[in-house]
């Protein structure tokens, strides 16, 4: 067992691992509960049902040729800009509804920082389920007869991705759960933010979060033209701090639990005594 196979196998478990005990020390902490960090969960997938498709839909359009030639460098920044404002929105606009109609008593920054863990730990879960899912294709393809399994045609695109994936040097095979490790605290930030909406009742808290999702998104975008590997990892990193003072500074008291009634006090219990029965007592209380 070669370091590559441990680095990758740890990589997608990392990223399973991670949102998993953020999310049980959270609940352990504030005492909440899991409800609201699979609201958040169930957020984020929700919103990537309408996001990929849309992306899928109008993307391609970027690659027509248009009208009036474009250059490179302003085309990638176009794109970069559409992609992270459809991400903004279509997330943010989801969190919002997701306060507004079903964590409806969620009114305070640590059940805000709860679903933003949710949220964030969803997309992180799915994308290590998914490395894991790949570990393993790879793993077994890694010493297989490929001619055997793919078809003249796929035959050589199958060889370069498997030598690829094998070749990787270990420390960016762990890239995966480094970048899961710096866009939570994003996620979160990003529903503390939102959350402001409903607690100091103020509608520019949600555009906010969506010009800041589409800033951190269109910057990923486009500095993925100009850097590659672990420097791009660099910009995630910058963000990720940005966040992490965005989340405290945000942070308010917790507001007051609502007041349990008093204790009714104990009602003195009546000793009766049976009384016995004789003609006498009968004919007394007999109505003439």
């Amino acid at each position: 067992m070669d370091i590559l196979f441990i680095t990758h196998l740890l990589n997608s478990l990392l990223m399973i691992a991670m949102p998993v005990g953020l999310a049980l020390f959270l609940t352990h902490k504030f005492k909440l509960g899991w409800r609201l960090w699979w609201i958040g969960a169930a957020t984020f997938v929700l919103s990537q049902v309408g996001h990929i498709p849309f992306n899928v839909l109008v993307t391609p359009l970027f690659n027509r040729p248009t009208i009036v030639a474009l250059q490179p460098t302003t085309q990638t920044w176009i794109q970069a800009i559409f992609l992270g404002l459809s991400a903004g929105l279509f997330e943010e606009l989801f969190r919002y509804g997701m306060f507004r109609w079903w964590a409806r008593d969620a009114r305070s920054w640590r059940k805000g920082l709860l679903t933003g863990a949710g949220h964030g730990g969803a997309e992180a879960i799915i994308l290590g389920a998914l490395a894991l899912y790949g570990f393993i294709q790879l793993a077994v393809l890694r010493h297989a007869d490929l001619s055997k399994i793919f078809p003249a045609s796929q035959l050589s695109l199958a060889e370069r991705q498997v030598q690829a994936y094998w070749s990787t040097p270990w420390p960016i095979s762990l890239l995966g759960a480094l970048e899961r490790f710096l866009t939570i605290p994003i996620q979160i930030s990003l529903a503390v933010i939102v959350v402001q909406t409903f607690i100091r009742k103020q509608w520019f808290w949600v555009w906010l979060a969506v010009l800041y999702h589409a800033v951190i998104d269109a910057t990923a975008v486009a500095g993925s033209a100009y850097v590659k590997g672990a420097w791009l990892e660099v910009f995630v990193a910058f963000f990720a701090v940005i966040s992490v003072v965005i989340i405290f500074g945000l942070r308010r008291p917790e507001p007051p639990e609502p007041a349990q009634p008093e204790p009714l006090p104990p009602q003195p219990v009546l000793d009766l005594q049976p009384v016995e029965e004789s003609e006498k007592k009968l004919q007394d209380t007999r109505f003439e």
